[in-house]
């Protein structure tokens, strides 16, 4: 309809029984259209729902190992580790204690930093280790 003033596009909007819509606001000067508000909100829900599930989520992927867990297995979980970053996913890593180990703390945070260390690919720490009930845990993602 080109450049109209505000009361003649409501007036037109009212005639057609639509709403007068502001599109871009920030446009000189602002654009606006004549539409169903009520259809338009639909329309954009419909486009919000459909971005929302065309994303990729990233999952937290967990890897648990003991003080006594062999270099063998650490070497496998180290792979492991290794496939997931690549995928872009967040690992939890949990060292499990058990019984009296829970008593060494301080052996479980020194096993894990070199378990950690052992990791080629490059991650950066999202949680530091803590102690949680099965014994601690870490949190580690792509950097």
């Amino acid at each position: 309809m080109g450049i109209l003033n505000t009361e003649k596009a409501i007036e037109i909007a009212k005639e057609k029984n639509l709403d007068l819509v502001e599109i871009a606001p920030t446009a000189k000067p602002p654009v606006c259209k004549i539409i169903d508000y009520g259809k338009y909100k639909y329309q954009q829900s419909k486009k919000e729902q459909h971005r929302k599930t065309k994303q990729k989520k990233s999952e937290v992927k967990g890897i648990r190992i003991g003080l006594s867990t062999s270099l063998h297995d650490l070497e496998h979980k180290i792979k492991q580790i290794e496939e997931f970053l690549k995928e872009g996913h967040k690992i939890r890593v949990e060292i499990k204690l058990k019984g009296r180990e829970k008593a060494h703390q301080n052996l479980a945070k020194d096993k894990l930093n070199s378990f950690l260390q052992m990791i080629r690919v490059d991650y950066k720490i999202d949680e530091e280790a803590k102690k949680s009930p099965i014994g601690m845990i870490m949190t580690i993602s792509k950097s």
